[in-house]
């Protein structure tokens, strides 16, 4: 059985708390372990000091680094800023001035709608077709006056005027059947 385990089984026996004790006062009645120690302690506390004082230095460090930085951003900003306004106003006035181009536009192709939705409406369509019967009535008028005051000889009032009669009668039945639809 070798040290190591002999040394487990007394602290089994006796107990850890025990153990802990009879180490401390062993320690303590050796000056010279003692002394160790408190000089360990000591430069232990020296190292944290000196740590301490290094990572404080490097704050203060980047901090100014920092705050410089800071003022030159802020110095460049400063000369920027008059270009940046012109532009901004510039950039403004573009927006503006294509803004009401395009809203020009925008209303003219609204009029245009409204004339085309206007001249395609039903009631459009029938009034056209009602006008272009009485032109044609009227037309086949004429021709009769023509032919009665003798300045149109029979064949061509015939032809003529079956022309025009057809064509009135067309756009008559075209007239009638738009108006009875559900248009």
């Amino acid at each position: 059985m070798g040290a190591p385990s002999r040394i487990l089984k007394f602290i089994n026996a006796v107990g850890l708390t025990d153990v802990f004790r009879w180490t401390l006062l062993d320690v303590m009645s050796h000056p010279h372990t003692t002394t160790t120690i408190d000089v360990n302690a000591e430069n232990s506390i020296v190292v944290t000091d000196e740590l301490c004082k290094e990572n404080l230095q490097l704050a203060a460090e980047y901090f100014r680094s920092s705050q410089t930085i800071y003022i030159l951003n802020s110095d460049e900003n400063l000369r920027k800023e008059p270009r940046i306004v012109e532009l901004s106003n510039q950039y403004r006035i573009i927006c503006t001035t294509e803004l009401a181009a395009a809203q020009e536009k925008l209303n003219e192709l609204y009029r245009q709608k409204e004339e085309i939705t206007k001249l395609n409406s039903p009631l459009y369509l029938l009034q056209r077709i009602q006008e272009a019967m009485n032109k044609t009535d009227e037309e086949s008028e004429n021709l009769h006056h023509q032919f009665l005051d003798r300045e149109i000889d029979l064949g061509a009032f015939l032809q003529k005027y079956k022309k025009l009669r057809t064509a009135y009668h067309r756009k008559s039945l075209i007239n009638l059947a738009a108006k009875t639809s559900n248009i």
